[in-house]
């Protein structure tokens, strides 16, 4: 089957108490590990490029990929596009194919957030294309851009309502105290949950995670030993994952995980084999580690088996 929208896998989230995975990619093989691990748990899922991505490997390029994946792949499968900054990149995922579209323009003041999104909105329902948007900042990198503790702001639940309701969009990003990359947390990790519960319940509507990796140890620390130096780490914890889930969350986006395995993987390889030049044993187990860790957040998520498609 073809690529679907995102309200066709978020509604059905919603319903039943689990999550769906967003997962970000960059090329084939980060793509493939993905959808392997989908195919393999019969998951719904979301495979999803930012602005950064896109300038890195071309839209076209990207767009194609995705269609050829979600043709073969017998589940559910929306193409998104994350963070959209600008309105040109927007109608352009449009134009490519993208089923689903981030207007992100929580930088802004709200009245500017809430103009720009309602206007997409208008625009992506005409071709059947879903809209998720964000109010609040997190800090940390956003695909190439930081943000820092000044410019931050958890999202305020009654303004959250009014933009939803403005808005009309699909999905809905709070700003609930994660961070984007690879160091979320200084001390104890903690998520504002009765500011989540308390947007679930006035919006209505599906919520996004984002910042919401949990940046494994293990993977780490794998990373570390064959050469890299990555340190003072700390993801989102999977019970505090699974609190948030049933409090209203519904898409997982998971970027940092993913490039922390596939750059393990590749470290490992040319360690362990530094005669090797064949790109396809140096990418296979990089790609085979992307899988593994999408299998893993699939089962935190409870989204395994829950793919309408057949």
């Amino acid at each position: 089957m073809g690529l679907v929208n995102l309200r066709t896998v978020l509604v059905k989230a919603r319903e039943q108490g689990y999550a769906v995975g967003a997962f970000n990619f960059v090329n084939m093989e980060m793509l493939q590990g993905i959808l392997d691990a989908a195919v393999e748990a019969h998951a719904p899922v979301i495979i999803q490029t930012t602005e950064g991505a896109i300038e890195y490997a071309g839209i076209g390029y990207l767009a194609a990929l995705a269609r050829t994946a979600a043709e073969n792949a017998g589940i559910d499968v929306v193409l998104h596009l994350d963070h959209g900054k600008h309105l040109e990149t927007v109608m352009h995922a449009i134009r490519h194919g993208y089923t689903s579209v981030m207007m992100d323009a929580s930088d802004r003041p709200f009245e500017e957030n809430l103009s720009i999104t309602k206007q997409v909105v208008h625009i992506a329902h005409m071709v059947n294309v879903s809209v998720e948007a964000e109010l609040g900042r997190l800090k940390g990198i956003e695909d190439t851009l930081r943000v820092g503790d000044a410019q931050a702001s958890l999202v305020d639940p009654a303004q959250a309502q009014a933009f939803v309701r403005e808005t009309g969009v699909d999905a809905f990003a709070p700003a609930i105290g994660t961070s984007h990359g690879a160091f979320k947390f200084k001390g104890i990790p903690r998520l504002d949950m009765e500011r989540l519960e308390r947007v679930a319940l006035l919006t209505g509507i599906p919520l996004v995670l984002h910042g919401a990796s949990s940046v494994p140890a293990d993977v780490v620390s794998k990373a570390n030993a064959y050469g890299a130096a990555i340190k003072g780490t700390a993801g989102v914890p999977d019970d505090i994952m699974k609190q948030a889930i049933k409090k209203g969350i519904c898409k997982v986006n998971t970027d940092t995980d993913l490039r922390l395995s596939f750059t393990a993987g590749i470290r490992e390889e040319l360690t362990k084999h530094p005669e090797a030049f064949d790109l396809r044993n140096i990418l296979g187990p990089a790609r085979q580690a992307v899988k593994a860790m999408v299998l893993n957040r699939i089962e935190v998520f409870g989204s395994a088996g829950k793919s309408s498609a057949s």
